[in-house]
């Protein structure tokens, strides 16, 4: 029998990759962890869904603690932005019943030559 060749003759750098046994992800844990000594030869692929389910749940946890720490934050400025609102209209409010008091209105009028009524206004009656 004759033997499968290529037609084009392959350089020396390209050299086709050989079929190895593929790295997986369970390859990578038990290279990295060497969970061999506890779970024996191999991950149980039983225990792959649940660990997984138990690794999203931690995973919502920590986002929903991070959003509601965010929420706590965003409540506190917005307080914080209230009272300053709130004491600067108490100060304007204040200002503007000072300024709008009779003696204060006639110290602002006085300098345009208007003075302030001692006696009451006079009726004035007209008989037909």
């Amino acid at each position: 029998m004759s033997q499968n060749t290529f037609k084009k003759k392959l350089k020396s750098g390209n050299k086709p990759k050989s079929t190895g046994p593929r790295k997986t992800i369970f390859s990578w844990i038990e290279e990295k962890l060497d969970i061999t000594k506890v779970l024996g030869e191999g991950v149980p692929v039983q225990l792959v869904p649940p660990v997984g389910f138990i690794v999203v749940l931690a995973l919502i946890y920590i986002w929903s603690n991070h959003r509601a720490e965010n929420m706590v934050r965003k409540i506190e400025k917005a307080q914080q932005e209230v009272e300053d609102l709130r004491a600067d209209v108490t100060t304007l409010e204040a200002e503007y019943m000072l300024s709008s008091m009779q003696s204060e209105l006639a110290k602002k009028v006085a300098d345009q030559g208007i003075i302030e009524l001692n006696e009451p206004p006079i009726k004035i009656e007209v008989d037909e």
